[in-house]
Formats: C-alpha cells, sequence, structure tokens
C-alpha cells in the first residue's frame, strides 16, 4: 500500500508501520493523522491509531507493525522509488529495533527500488545505523553493503529528515548528517517560515578553503584533532592517513558532509496556514548556487497570484506579520488578511485549493533529483 500514489517526488508508498504521535508545528495538520482517524479508521492498519479531541483526530502514540505487507516490495518488480512509512515513522520511539531490522531487511533484497526514508525523529535513526553492526539483521543485507563509512549503508536506501522552521532544521538536519546514507535530503513539507539551509549544503568550489579562509587537507599529530572538524559539527567526516613508525597518523583529510536533496512544499487541507513565496525562493536559490537538487512539490491550498492587486480598502482587514528570508537576513513584512485572500507585499495568496495552486514556482515546475546510487534506474 499504495501501488501508485500522487505524491510528486517518489512512485510508491509502502506502510509496514503505521501510526505516530505529535512532535512539532509541523505535524498538526498531518494528512495521515486525519486519514487515520476517517477514512481509514476501521481499516485494521489504523483502527484505534487515533483519538479525537476538539474536533481533531490525534495521533495516541501507539504504533502498529502490518505484517502483510511487509514483503510488498518484492513482489514489484519494476523499479521504483518507494516513500517507507508515508502513515507513520520508521524510527518512531515505540517502533522496537526488530521492527526497523525486518524492514531494512527487505530493502536490502530488493536494490532493484529506490527506498526514501523520511523521519521527524533523526537522532534515533543515527543512532539505529551507527549502532547496527553490533546487530545481525541478515545475509540479504550483507549483500548490498557498501560504501567507506565505518557502518556500511545501503546504496538503495535515501534517508532524510522532515523540517518546517529554522528551530527544526538546526535541530534535526546535524542527526541527519552524522547518519551514513547514500543520499541525505530534507523534506521541508509544509515549510512555515523562513529557513536557511547554507550551513548544510555544499560550498561552491572555493579552491580547497573553507570559508574562514583555512584551507582543507592535512594536519599531523602535533595538532591534535583535525582543526577543521570541532567536535560540534557533526557534518564533518574524518579519515586518518597512514601511521608513522610511533603510531601517529601522519596526514588527516576532512571532507564535509552536506545534503543531496531538498523537497519543499506548502500545506493542503482545511486548517492549511500559507507559505511565503520568497521562504520557497531562499531555498531553491541556496539549492542552485550549492549545486544540491531542488524539488518543489506543491503550493497547497494557498497558491499566489500576480500581479499584486492593491487592495482598496486596507482598514477593515485584518493585520498580522510574516517574516521572509533574502539572501541571509530575515526581515518583517506587513501582510492583511481579508475573506479568503492573504496579501503579501508583493502578491496574493489565494486559497483555491491544491489543485488550482499547482506546483510552478516563478513559472516553472523543479523536479531536480539527486544522482541514482544503485545504478541508472526506470522510474517511469
Amino acid at each position: 500500500m499504495s501501488d501508485h500514489t500522487h505524491i510528486e517526488w517518489t512512485d510508491s508508498t509502502w506502510n509496514p508501520i503505521t501510526g505516530c504521535s505529535i512532535v512539532s508545528a509541523g505535524c498538526t495538520n498531518c494528512y495521515a493523522m486525519g486519514l487515520a482517524g476517517t477514512r481509514l479508521k476501521h481499516h485494521p492498519s489504523r483502527a484505534g491509531l487515533t483519538r479525537e479531541s476538539g474536533g481533531r483526530h490525534l495521533w495516541t502514540g501507539e504504533v502498529r507493525f502490518n505484517e502483510e505487507w511487509i514483503d510488498q516490495p518484492l513482489r514489484w518488480r519494476k523499479p521504483r522509488r518507494i516513500f517507507v512509512c508515508a502513515h507513520g515513522d520508521l524510527f518512531h520511539e515505540a517502533v522496537p529495533d526488530e521492527w526497523i531490522d525486518r524492514v531494512f531487511a527487505v530493502m536490502a533484497l530488493a536494490p532493484q527500488h529506490t527506498f526514501q526514508v523520511v523521519t521527524k525523529r533523526p537522532e534515533r535513526m543515527r543512532d539505529y545505523l551507527t549502532e547496527r553492526e553490533d546487530r545481525e539483521i541478515g545475509r540479504a543485507m550483507d549483500r548490498q553493503l557498501t560504501g567507506p563509512h565505518p557502518v556500511p549503508v545501503l546504496r538503495n536506501v535515501w534517508l532524510g529528515t522532515s523540517i518546517e522552521d529554522q528551530a527544526t532544521a538546526d535541530a534535526r538536519i546535524p542527526h541527519l548528517l552524522a547518519t551514513p546514507a547514500a543520499v541525505r535530503f530534507v523534506s521541508a513539507e509544509p515549510l512555515l517560515g523562513p529557513v536557511s539551509l547554507e550551513p548544510f549544503l555544499p560550498w561552491p568550489d572555493s579552491g580547497g578553503e573553507l570559508p574562514d579562509g583555512t584551507a582543507f587537507g592535512c594536519y599531523d599529530c602535533d595538532g591534535g584533532t583535525c582543526s577543521n572538524c570541532p567536535k560540534d559539527h557533526a557534518h564533518y567526516a574524518c579519515e586518518e592517513g597512514p601511521r608513522d613508525a610511533e603510531g601517529c597518523p601522519e596526514w588527516v583529510h576532512c571532507e564535509r558532509v552536506t545534503l543531496d536533496w531538498v523537497i519543499v512544499g506548502g500545506e493542503s487541507g482545511l486548517r492549511a496556514r500559507p507559505m511565503h513565496p520568497d521562504w520557497v525562493r531562499v531555498l531553491r536559490d541556496q539549492c542552485q548556487a550549492a549545486g544540491a537538487a531542488f524539488f518543489f512539490k506543491q503550493w497547497g491550498e494557498w497558491g499566489p497570484q500576480t500581479p499584486y492587486p492593491v487592495p482598496a480598502q486596507l482598514g477593515e482587514m485584518t493585520r498580522f506579520t510574516i517574516t521572509a528570508s533574502t539572501d541571509r537576513r530575515r526581515v518583517g513584512a506587513t501582510v492583511w488578511r481579508a475573506g479568503h485572500g492573504i496579501y503579501l507585499p508583493s502578491e496574493i495568496m489565494d486559497r483555491n485549493g491544491k489543485r488550482a495552486a499547482g506546483r510552478l514556482l516563478d513559472g516553472r515546475a523543479w523536479d531536480e533529483m539527486p544522482e541514482p546510487t544503485n545504478g541508472d534506474l526506470d522510474h517511469g
């Protein structure tokens, strides 16, 4: 479930585990939570996973392993991208390691597919994958493990974390970057505030120098730990060179670990919150400058219209403030709300629904994908 999906950046969803709990503002209008409490509330995979409160259906924190779906990717012969646990979180605190082991074993047995794992709990994902060498997942995984990392990496598994604002980006992305993975990505959906991802993206070619002018390269034992790799920056990976007669490593090679892919999208549904177009443009421009893949999924319930029609009677509107980020600076913008419209400084956001709003950003679709890690697959 499901053989096909309308999610633009994947081909299918696979839900061996369902159920979750709210951890941040991005979860407030979770579509999976709403479905589990309404249309799917009697389905064995969802029954009892939500409770009603204040007219909303909220996760209870219970999770469920769906045995009948665990081998589903093995029955899909044609290569495809598969969103793992689209109606839950593989690394939820209530999910036992044994369930995660089985999911990873299936992903190892299906190298024809690319599996996309998104979590709001990247710290547990990091712990699970960096301690995995101490557990036996199965011979099938051993055949697919590869890479120079201390813990082997599945070539066909992309790991991501979801964020909604700068606070969640700063809290979650370092854990993701400290996790061994073939591809690391961020899903900024719903995007609820301005975000800068510059610290987590590749730097443009600077001739081998860091932004502070320090050169990449080699450091001997006299300098102690590599000065390019402070312990509070988990997105650096160090590799020792050969040791001399006294056992001291002669060289240390430093390399930044960065994001490969950024997905951005607005919120849909009855309670959807609008997304400022400039928030999206900033992330697009940062990805373009860094050479990272950028994917714009949707505007959601609220979409922009141009040119900006100046309201005739601003006094009758409700005024509030929204922030936008432009070129590393955050600026406040006065915004007025009237009826079903939200008026921004340069354009108007109309609540016309997801289909009418579409997914064009400045007149074009942005469907960039990171390079496949297990060969050129046909995901048509």
